[in-house]
């Protein structure tokens, strides 16, 4: 324990006076800092491992050799006949084989089932459903979905969804008018109001159909898991990740849009002046980067990062350049994005518009909950020897507040 504070103590100092010398545009030595930091890093992950195998040494002890050593037992009864090598497989290993031989059109065995109805059947109970094409999607495969999202889409990835079945209404506190004050005996409580809002997340229809030959159907069990929940997270993922940046929301009487999560661009530019919004000519400048930086409240700018489309970061982003003629763009990909910008990671979100860059902190500022998880349908089709498989899912999205978030746009 000793050891692990050590060591981040001195990450921390190396971090900061990583982030002074970035702040005073002195690149070169900013670069060299964080090169000792990375130095660290290894030094202490060796030294971990070899903590982890001393711990491992010391809890080893020798086995019994129990060989030969059989006691006949009179009168014994056998309560199971039990075939050598034979493995018996848990519930959640049992409903993925059942699942992925549903979907491949195979025929289940007992166990498999007996599974495969028992789960199916409780979860159209719960959601009030006589619907016999839905068939819950197991929990290693649904994770994989979600996980690849994230990995697809950073502004996903970057928050945790909440899992809560039905609607979720989200609490929140508006600023109040002001600070507590210090006072004596004989002072007087000023009177003040804090103020609460509520964000309402009801559940918007997701839904992506895949189509799957019948010749393709022919691979193995772990191979169509993969390829389904690929195609499916793929899918799904660009219209989630768009519907967090740019959704409409729910629609009013006069609309005519389908009910969406409402957008974080969306929410910054409906306010009155647009308060959180920079926008820029021609080509991002440096003046532009921190105008927008400032429109982030204190507190959320750690923790927060860039978002952008590859066409975006490397024809303006990377192409920034400081008084000095450095560039601001910092290439590092090892804090999952691809460079770093006043210590904010630059991260590729697809789900952006070109020439539109994002600053924020997804985690603080935004909330995603998914109403009811995933769940397949299938339909053959026998003409053209194929089937389709639809992924659906029920989610929300809300800002909690826009101070956490400014976009940078141009005119």
């Amino acid at each position: 324990m000793y050891m692990k504070d050590k060591y981040l103590a001195k990450r921390k100092a190396l971090m900061n006076a990583a982030q002074d010398l970035l702040n005073e545009g002195k690149m070169d030595e900013a670069n060299a800092k964080l090169k000792e930091v990375e130095s660290l890093d290894s030094e202490f992950e060796n030294a971990a491992k070899a903590q982890a195998n001393i711990n491992a040494m010391k809890d080893k002890a020798l086995v019994t050799n129990i060989a030969d050593k059989s006691v006949n037992v009179l009168d014994g009864t056998t309560v199971d006949n039990v075939k050598p090598g034979a493995e018996a497989k848990n519930e959640a290993e049992l409903y993925k084989n059942a699942f992925a031989k549903t979907m491949m059109g195979k025929p289940l065995d007992k166990n498999e089932s007996e599974t495969f109805n028992r789960i199916n059947d409780d979860f159209r109970n719960v959601t009030q459903t006589a619907e016999t094409h839905t068939v819950v999607i197991p929990e290693i495969v649904k994770a994989g979905i979600w996980k690849e999202i994230g990995e697809a889409h950073p502004i996903f990835g970057d928050l945790t969804p909440t899992f809560v079945a039905g609607d979720l209404t989200i609490i929140q506190d508006k600023d109040p008018d002001g600070d507590a004050e210090w006072v004596d005996e004989d002072s007087k409580s000023e009177d003040g109001e804090v103020g609460f809002a509520t964000v309402n997340l009801t559940g918007c229809e997701l839904m992506k159909t895949i189509t799957v030959s019948w010749k393709l159907k022919k691979m193995s069990v772990d191979a169509f898991l993969a390829h389904v929940t690929t195609k499916i997270a793929e899918k799904m993922g660009n219209a989630l990740a768009k519907g967090m940046i740019s959704g409409k929301g729910k629609p009013g009487e006069s609309d005519s849009h389908k009910p969406q999560p409402k957008g974080i661009v969306t929410a910054l530019e409906a306010e009155d002046a647009t308060p959180q919004v920079v926008e820029y000519e021609t080509s991002i400048t440096y003046k532009n980067m921190t105008d927008v930086m400032a429109k982030i409240k204190s507190g959320y700018a750690k923790g927060g990062a860039i978002y952008a489309t590859n066409t975006t970061i490397w024809g303006e982003l990377a192409n920034i350049v400081d008084g000095n003629n450095k560039p601001m763009f910092i290439p590092d990909v090892t804090l999952g994005g691809v460079g770093r910008i006043f210590g904010l990671v630059v991260k590729e979100e697809d789900g952006m518009k070109d020439g539109e860059v994002l600053f924020g902190n997804v985690s603080k500022g935004y909330a995603v909950n998914i109403n009811e998880n995933m769940t397949m349908y299938n339909e053959d089709h026998i003409k053209s020897r194929t089937t389709d498989y639809m992924g659906y899912a029920l989610v929300d999205g809300d800002v909690l507040t826009t101070k956490a978030f400014a976009l940078l746009k141009k005119k």
